[in-house]
């Protein structure tokens, strides 16, 4: 784990701040339902309790201030979990945003009727990017 976090660490630092950056992934932790000390990084709109692999991506967040798009609107449980095993359902897989650009995100939920493989679903981000021409 140490070395997928650091991995990310060094992607994250080769671009330049001022770009547009998101990223997307299973990264196998609980950020929990609400923001608890994370208010810059977390919503207040997340699922299920907060584990030590959501504290680690909240403090990733936080540290290259980054917001988690799943947890910036309100949705029914259908639209929170990522991930299902039989009856055990949680969210896993997050879409982050530089916080600066938080206000382009327009919404972030899982289509439940869509399916990666046999136990995630699909989540997506609407976004306004804005272009510029040269």
């Amino acid at each position: 784990k140490r070395a997928f976090w650091e991995e990310l660490e060094d992607v994250l630092h080769s671009i330049p701040r001022h770009e547009e950056l998101f990223v997307g992934g299973d990264f196998n932790g609980h950020i929990g339902e609400k923001a608890d000390g994370y208010v810059r990084t977390h919503g207040g709109f997340g699922y299920g309790e907060r584990n030590s692999g959501g504290v680690a991506l909240l403090d990733f967040a936080l540290a290259f201030d980054l917001t988690i798009g799943n947890s910036l609107f309100m949705k029914g449980e259908e639209h929170l979990v990522t991930f299902r095993s039989g009856r055990f359902k949680s969210q896993i897989d997050y879409c982050l945003i530089r916080t600066n650009h938080r206000s382009r995100c327009k919404d972030c939920k899982v289509l439940p009727t869509e399916c990666l493989g046999t136990q995630h679903k699909l989540l997506v981000m609407d976004l306004v990017i804005k272009s510029f021409k040269a």
